[in-house]
């Protein structure tokens, strides 16, 4: 079982059993074991949709959700940023300790860090990339090609101003 914290501060117990994938088969229609086909695609598409996530979350932690009385409704207030990151983590370390093949298990742990590895060299590119951008040369750059498309501007060109 793996825990995240919700914005109010309350733990919230990530915990995958046969009974919690019956439960989301149930209630969303969808296999939890179908997130792992072609190439984990379907995992990742639901990584990439806050919603459906939270939705997938709230019918994992459904149990704990009817004891404390917190609708889906209120249960999706309590994610935004960090926390969606906490219960992310917590839900797919929580996946890959449920398959009961180790195979299947060291798999999808390489496939989620390999994702990690990803992300961060992305993150770092796209910092460095912005990092570098000269914004009054790129503005520039921007004013001469309106000014070409679309006649000379004039002198009081206002960007402010809208027509």
């Amino acid at each position: 079982m793996h825990l995240f914290t919700d914005r109010q501060g309350r733990d919230w117990e990530v915990e995958i059993t046969v009974a919690t994938v019956k439960r989301v088969q149930d209630l969303l229609k969808y296999s939890l074991y179908g997130l792992l086909q072609d190439e984990a695609r379907p995992l990742g598409d639901l990584v990439a949709d806050p919603v459906r996530l939270v939705d997938t979350l709230y019918v994992v932690c459904r149990p704990q959700a009817v004891r404390l009385q917190v609708s889906d409704e209120d249960f999706g207030r309590l994610f935004a940023g960090d926390v969606l990151e906490r219960a992310t983590d917590a839900f797919l370390a929580e996946l890959v300790d449920f398959f009961p093949q180790a195979r299947a298990r060291g798999a999808l742990a390489q496939i989620l860090d390999k994702g990690r590895k990803l992300q961060t060299i992305l993150f770092d590119r796209a910092e460095r990339e912005l990092a570098e951008v000269d914004l009054e040369k790129a503005a520039d750059s921007l004013l001469e090609k309106w000014k070409s498309s679309s006649g000379n501007a004039p002198d009081n060109w206002d960007l402010t101003r809208v027509a």
